[in-house]
């Protein structure tokens, strides 16, 4: 599987999202604060953006403090969800896919060899993305970060 830019760019846009999140309430994050801390065009990220706002994963307040926040909290938001909105699905063939499948053009689809493996690929794929959220991946970078400022003298 590869990510698009545009899950990239999602992916990275709501993890900054969740690492200024704080407990008690949203942070509202600008588009542009966004695009230049993670080095990501600007009118692509309203698209991208928009589109997860669409999906209800992200909502916006108008106005001179408002921005973009997440809708739900960190740790109930998984990065499988963001790539389905903005790539569909996980599978790498159609005829492994649980939510687009389409019949592949093999002679007998129960026995392809190449549809039994990319089951397991599909499979691997989704466990690995569905159980991680966007709290884990903001632990990570704050631990990796931790480490890094310890190496510098």
């Amino acid at each position: 599987m590869k990510l698009t830019k545009r899950s990239e760019y999602g992916l990275r846009a709501m993890i900054d999202m969740a690492y200024w999140e704080t407990e008690h309430s949203p942070k509202f994050v600008q588009i542009k604060d966004i695009a230049q801390r993670e080095k990501i065009p600007a009118k692509f990220l309203e698209q991208i953006l928009l589109a997860l706002k669409n999906a209800g994963l992200i909502n916006s307040r108008m106005g001179i403090h408002g921005g973009y926040y997440l809708s739900k909290s960190p740790s109930e938001i998984t990065l499988g969800q963001i790539i389905r909105v903005l790539d569909g699905p996980l599978a790498p063939i159609r005829c492994v896919s649980q939510i687009a499948y389409e019949p592949c053009g093999c002679p007998d689809e129960e026995t392809c060899g190449l549809r039994l493996v990319m089951f397991d690929v599909r499979a691997a794929i989704s466990n690995i993305l569905d159980r991680t959220t966007l709290a884990e991946v903001v632990q990570r970078v704050k631990a990796a970060q931790k480490s890094k400022n310890a190496l510098i003298p």
